[in-house]
């Protein structure tokens, strides 16, 4: 039988696709089961879970799996990279059912210093989808850590990753700013801490966080919407740093990866700082870790462009 399993195994999540010979994905599974939060027997034990039942077929992960601290490292693949250094790098495990599973390294930026794991794949389908992207385009992967990346010449040129999800996360559960805090959806402290980001000028939105508590307890702020203005802040800080940064190029306009919900959040920060977002690729971990394994030989990538003038990355 034709097809794969492709895996993109992060921090905190195992997600897996099943693919048919065409690369259409026919069947997809998520686990809470990120390299930090391993059920009992560990790797094997998560890999046999999730593809139960499906048909023994070449298996590829991507993400934190190929990390330092991941199932099998993977090293890190300097910039500038396209998908021929990406696919050069793959690392393969025997696994206890006797067959082999195939890891697709990170990318490093030894510049800035910086790292990605598994937003180098997004990427790769992002651009697939996209063909026109491949000569120049920038592009935002909302995230726990987002990164803020560029592609030229059908490589990998650049990246910056931002803490943003993290941040929130650390505030919301263990600061006197969120924690206990009950949540509201609230698109107006949304906006309102995006805005507050983006006027902090030099200062930075840091300057502006304990500012959150004082205005809960004037009253100008309920504290249902703390949750969101915390949000709008921090997201809002990313994109004021960004641009200070010089990023994106000028002249482009960023695409999106990343699930459609947060997507939608940036979208909506972007304008109050007069981007306008494309709205997100949809699947685009699953389409490079199709695109990858057509290229390594696991599959015969019918979708891939024959030519490599024209191939994603």
């Amino acid at each position: 039988m034709d097809g794969l399993i492709g895996l993109d195994w992060g921090t905190t999540r195992l997600r897996a696709y099943r693919f048919d010979g065409a690369g259409r994905v026919q069947d997809t599974r998520t686990r809470p089961w990120g390299i930090r939060s391993l059920p009992a027997g560990g790797y094997e034990a998560a890999l046999a879970d999730v593809t139960a039942g499906w048909p023994a077929l070449p298996r590829l992960a991507c993400g934190m799996v190929g990390s330092r601290g991941g199932w099998l490292e993977a090293p890190y693949v300097d910039l500038p990279a396209g998908a021929d250094a990406l696919c050069a790098a793959v690392r393969r495990l025997r696994a206890a059912d006797g067959m082999d599973l195939h890891i697709v390294p990170g990318l490093r930026n030894p510049t800035a210093p910086d790292v990605m794991r598994g937003e180098e794949t997004q990427l790769l389908g992002a651009v697939a989808q996209r063909p026109a992207s491949a000569a120049r385009s920038a592009w935002i992967l909302p995230g726990t850590h987002s990164k803020w990346a560029t592609v030229e010449g059908r490589a990998v040129t650049g990246f910056r990753t931002y803490l943003t999800g993290e941040l929130y996360a650390l505030l919301r559960e263990h600061s006197i700013l969120g924690a206990g805090i009950a949540e509201a959806v609230s698109p107006a402290a949304f906006a309102r801490g995006v805005d507050a980001a983006r006027d902090s000028g030099a200062q930075g939105a840091t300057s502006r966080l304990f500012a959150t508590r004082a205005l809960m307890l004037e009253g100008a702020l309920a504290p249902a919407e703390v949750p969101d203005y915390l949000s709008g802040l921090l997201i809002g800080e990313e994109f004021r740093s960004a641009l200070a940064g010089g990023l994106p190029p000028p002249g482009e306009a960023p695409g999106l990866i990343g699930e459609p919900a947060l997507c939608e959040r940036y979208r909506q920060a972007a304008a109050r700082f007069g981007l306008a977002l494309a709205p997100p690729v949809a699947d685009a971990a699953a389409l490079g870790l199709w695109h990858v394994a057509g290229r390594i030989g696991l599959v015969h990538d019918r979708g891939r462009p024959a030519s490599e003038e024209s191939s994603p990355c």
